[in-house]
């Protein structure tokens, strides 16, 4: 099949489409009622044009006719294949975009509970000594599972062995940007080695499939030497990448930035030259207002992890509003499962809104629409993507809801039903890049990704 059509879909304001797929992309959408007319307009025409084509066959001897037949049957075939999806009583959403995650740390749910960053670092940062590439691989399956269950259809990905990483993704098929990251905790003796490993690996990244993507990270300010920020912003400019980082994640992390350089964390990137338009800026929790203005000028796209901030007792006042104000970017994550537990976007919008509502003391501060805006379109905006929106020519990037459900009745607001009553269930499939991941909440392989990742899971256990 070269193309899909979701028929009798509905889209979050009401309306009853069909949407149309074509390679990867979204081709058209149009009412259903129109469409079964132009499906019976399309049939005729290809119906007459068959029979004078035959009857042109028949009278013309000459090869070039014989041959121009051909190529009109072969057309007519073509627009018949198309693979058709009844999407009665589903709603139409863009793919979450998941914009901070540590894929292979599925592997480690659980390993390190109930403690704050630091000593949850050390316990990890342990435990990954025993990465391997294939744990790697392992990891980032069960990961790719975990999304494509909850409606995932991209994610950026900051972690180890990302040749392992790529390729397990891009076997899910799921889309993904996969960052190099720096972290040599201030080791002057690796410095050259880190900077050859990255080009080597953006080379190798060339042959990556057009859903896999070469990004460029630095672990944090704290953990990465000036030197190498300076490369890694650089060799992001020349080769138009994305550049991540963990930053002001904690307060602790800001005294320490102020005591050791007079700056905050924001303020000394800035001083170095890190950051721009194509920085992803992961937690971006505790800002002061400067650092905001910083934000803004340099249009830095700050990421929120609430449910990882949350549990690790990080912080929960992500300013948000003041954030809105300055037209700063904001986007989604759910950090790594060894932090948050999970990779669902769902709970992690759901939270954002209440944490935010509650704290500001205001329900009035974040909207459903921007709710989905920042789990989707902001995300393909930082990333550089034409994603997140349901449109004509966007990438086919999607997720069908079950609204027959109970949480789902009745549809007065079938969004609100979607973020505040149903959970990831109600997910029943997903489609990236025009391909069908999951159909009927059936993922082809399942049982053999968990499989492995059990046995995977025991190494980083040693």
């Amino acid at each position: 099949m070269s193309g899909l059509i979701l028929k009798n879909v509905t889209l979050a304001d009401g309306q009853r489409c069909n949407i149309i797929i074509k390679d990867n992309l979204i081709k058209e959408i149009v009412p259903a009622e129109q469409h079964c007319e132009k499906e019976q307009q399309c049939r005729d025409e290809q119906c007459r044009e068959k029979q004078a084509s035959e009857q042109q066959c028949r009278n013309e001897q000459q090869c070039e006719k014989e041959q121009q037949c051909g190529k009109e049957q072969q057309c007519g075939q073509e627009q018949e294949q198309y693979q058709v999806l009844d999407a009665e009583g589903m709603m139409a959403l863009p793919g979450f975009i998941n914009m901070h995650c540590h894929s292979a740390m599925t592997l480690m749910r659980g390993a390190q509970e109930d403690d704050f960053l630091k000593g949850w670092l050390d316990k990890i940062w342990k435990m990954e000594n025993n990465l391997t590439p294939d744990v790697v691989y392992a990891g980032t399956r069960l990961a790719c599972l975990e999304m494509i269950k909850s409606g995932t259809t991209c994610f950026f990905d900051q972690y180890r062995c990302i040749s392992a990483s790529s390729k397990a993704a891009q076997d899910m098929g799921l889309r993904a940007f996969h960052a190099y990251d720096f972290m040599n905790f201030f080791d002057q003796s690796v410095i050259e080695k880190n900077k050859q490993e990255c080009r080597e690996k953006y080379e190798e990244s060339k042959e990556w499939s057009p859903i896999a993507n070469f990004a460029v990270s630095c672990h944090a300010p704290y953990s990465v030497s000036k030197e190498l920020l300076c490369f890694a912003a650089e060799f992001a400019a020349e080769h138009n990448l994305v550049l991540n980082v963990h930053l002001s994640e904690t307060e602790q992390e800001v005294k320490d930035c102020i005591a050791k350089h007079g700056k905050t964390p924001t303020e000394y990137l800035d001083s170095i030259g890190y950051l721009s338009s194509n920085v992803i800026a992961a937690h971006s929790l505790w800002l002061s207002e400067r650092d905001l203005d910083i934000y803004a000028q340099r249009g830095v796209t700050a990421v929120h992890n609430i449910n990882s901030n949350l549990k690790l007792a990080s912080g929960y006042k992500f300013l948000y509003k003041e954030m809105k104000q300055r037209g700063i970017n904001i986007a989604m994550g759910t950090d790594g499962c060894a932090s948050s537990n999970n990779l669902d976007m769902l709970e992690a919008i759901k939270t954002m809104a209440l944490v935010q509502k509650a704290w500001r003391e205001d329900p009035t501060v974040m909207t459903l629409q921007e709710l989905m805006e920042i789990s989707s379109a902001n995300a393909a905006k930082a990333l550089g993507i034409n994603a997140g929106r349901l449109e004509k020519g966007a990438l086919a990037d999607l997720m069908l809801v079950d609204t027959t459900g109970l949480a789902f009745v009745p549809q007065i607001s079938p969004l609100a039903n979607f973020i505040y009553a149903a959970n990831s269930s109600c997910i029943d499939t997903l489609i990236c890049n025009g391909k069908v991941l999951m159909r009927h909440r059936v993922v082809e392989g399942e049982e053999e990704i968990l499989a492995q990742a059990r046995e995977y899971a025991k190494h980083l256990l040693r």
